[in-house]
C-alpha cells in the first residue's frame, strides 16, 4: 500500500473511532459499561451521567481534532497516550471487562498500532518534504 493511503487509512479509522466512541455509547446513548466505568469512581449516577456525557463530548472532539491535525506529532502521541491510558483505566478499575466481547485490548491495541503507523508516516512525510 502507497504511504499516503497507509497514513489516510490510519486517519479515517483512529478519527472514526474516538468520534463514534464519543456519539453513541456515550452522548446519543449512555452504554450500561459506561455508566459502570464512572460509577466505579465512585460518582452518584447523575454525576456518572454528566461526567459519562462529557467525556462523549471530549472524545467527539478528540476524533475532530485528529482527524484535521493527523500530521501533527503531538496529536497523534497525546491520542496514543490516551488510548494506553484508557487501557490502564479500564484494567485498573473493571479488569473483568478485557475478556468481554469487544474489549478495550480488542480495540485499543489496534488504534494503537494504527496511530504509531499513522505517526511513523507523518515522520517519513515530513523527512520527504524537506529533501
Amino acid at each position: 500500500m502507497e504511504s499516503k493511503n497507509k497514513m489516510q487509512l490510519a486517519r479515517y479509522l483512529v478519527s472514526f473511532s474516538w468520534i463514534y466512541h464519543g456519539l453513541f455509547p456515550k452522548l446519543i446513548h449512555i452504554a450500561p459499561l459506561e455508566q459502570l466505568m464512572t460509577a466505579s469512581l465512585g460518582f452518584s449516577t447523575e454525576l456518572s451521567y454528566y461526567i459519562t456525557k462529557a467525556v462523549g463530548v471530549s472524545e467527539l472532539l478528540f476524533g475532530i481534532i485528529l482527524f484535521i491535525f493527523y500530521r501533527n506529532r503531538t496529536i497523534v502521541l497525546l491520542n496514543i497516550v490516551a488510548l494506553v491510558g484508557l487501557l490502564l483505566f479500564v484494567a485498573v478499575l473493571q479488569p473483568q471487562l478485557l475478556i468481554e466481547a469487544f474489549n478495550p485490548v480488542t480495540t485499543n491495541i489496534p488504534l494503537i498500532g494504527l496511530s504509531w503507523i499513522l505517526l511513523n508516516e507523518v515522520k517519513e512525510q515530513k523527512r520527504l518534504d524537506v529533501s
